[in-house]
């Protein structure tokens, strides 16, 4: 280790600038494995926040958050008469985008079944729950709101009373916590000339038929709201949140509500395997190859570099060769100076993207596993990318040092 300390020392600037290099790429695929880790911890996050042992569906579709889930109201009724049912809450998911203060901004809108609901069990790092049945939500930090921020939704000023952290969608908009009731005003909002419209087509196809002569008080009825308006039925919602009660098996009441013709269910894992194996599957899998590919650059740089370095030593290799310095000399000096680049670069990698990572659009989580396991990788690529130098060092003639 001595000779090759003394070898660094004596071109310490160019080491360094090396090293400085390898860092700067290592930390490119430390940030490829954090990113990777931040969009599997983004999709499952409000499935895992929520934390319910049942998710209701739409016949035929795969959840809220993989596709289109549209259920009647009553659907959450019909569930809490389920035996072995504690708590069924109606879910309202989707995403809006708005100009606001010159910008665009895009918020993941999730409906709460207020008032069993007020969303208690949200990360707050500032402001409160929602306390009234209209008009408050609860935004992400990402978001850039602030407590007490008016947003214009629909037809409607919302006030921000609460700031979450690190909630956000699989695809990294920031999510915005708000009632049921408003998160559906705020999805089915129509401008006036599309509800006049709508009113003259229910007027027209009322005069088309026999009903609409043997009772002219209905054209007054169907002038009025869709909501009030019983033929149209209840209110959309997305899913139907269960928790079983304590001594009741899960798989038990699934069969017995997935019985129903008009609905599925899947439980917490399944949810989870449906977001990871379908919405954002692609993208782990071009993350993952990336971080490969990555990999491999790093290993055949260092090799290149170690033999640069290589052959700027030859003049000394040969003396030392000539001086009867053994072979396994010549092998430690080349693979002690490896494993420095490879641990300095290491170090350079971790610090950089500790400062760095954080100012990343999407969040980028790493983890001790991912270091260890990125450790030992760069151990590997440094002691494999050192036999290329080794190779040329071993083949070097002791008579060299006399030309």
């Amino acid at each position: 280790m001595n000779l090759a300390l003394k070898d660094i020392r004596h071109n310490f600037g160019r080491f360094m600038l090396t090293a400085l290099g390898i860092g700067l790429l290592l930390m490119l695929v430390m940030g490829m494995g954090g990113i990777y880790r931040g969009l599997v911890e983004e999709s499952t996050l409000l499935i895992d926040r929520i934390d319910a042992d049942l998710w209701v569906v739409q016949k035929g579709t795969r959840g809220p958050f993989s596709e289109i889930s549209r259920l009647a109201r009553n659907v959450e009724d019909r569930v809490l008469a389920v035996p072995g049912v504690q708590h069924a809450n109606s879910f309202v998911s989707h995403t809006i985008q708005r100009e606001y203060r010159g910008e665009p901004l895009r918020l993941f809108i999730q409906g709460l079944s207020w008032p069993a609901d007020k969303g208690e069990w949200l990360p707050l790092v500032a402001g409160r729950n929602i306390g009234q049945a209209h008009y408050e939500m609860i935004a992400d930090k990402s978001s850039g709101l602030v407590i007490g921020d008016r947003i214009v939704l629909g037809k409607n000023y919302f006030m921000v009373v609460g700031i979450t952290e690190l909630m956000s969608s699989s695809s990294g908009d920031a999510m915005a916590f708000m009632t049921r009731s408003d998160a559906q005003s705020v999805q089915f909002d129509q401008s006036a000339e599309a509800i006049r419209n709508e009113r003259a087509a229910r007027s027209k196809r009322l005069e088309e038929i026999d009903l609409g002569s043997t009772n002219p008080q209905l054209f007054e009825r169907i002038g009025g709201e869709s909501a009030k308006i019983p033929a149209l039925g209840s209110s959309i919602i997305s899913s139907v949140l269960v928790n079983v009660a304590p001594g009741y098996d899960i798989s038990t009441v699934a069969q017995k509500i997935a019985s129903w013709p008009d609905i599925s269910v899947y439980t917490h894992r399944e949810q989870q395997d449906l977001l990871l194996r379908g919405m954002v599957d692609k993208s782990r899998r071009q993350l993952g190859l990336f971080r490969l590919l990555l990999i491999i650059v790093s290993a055949v740089i260092m090799a290149l570099i170690l033999y640069t370095l290589t052959l700027d030593k030859i003049h000394d290799i040969a003396m030392l060769k000539l001086m009867g310095a053994k072979n396994r000399v010549i092998l430690g000096l080349i693979m002690k100076q490896a494993l420095l680049l490879g641990s300095i670069g290491f170090v350079i990698a971790y610090f950089i993207g500790e400062w760095l990572f954080p100012y990343f659009p999407r969040r980028v989580v790493i983890i001790n596993e991912d270091l260890i396991q990125l450790a030992v990788v760069v151990l590997l690529i440094s002691i494999m990318s050192s036999f290329l130098g080794i190779a040329k060092a071993l083949r070097v003639d002791p008579g060299e040092v006399l030309s």
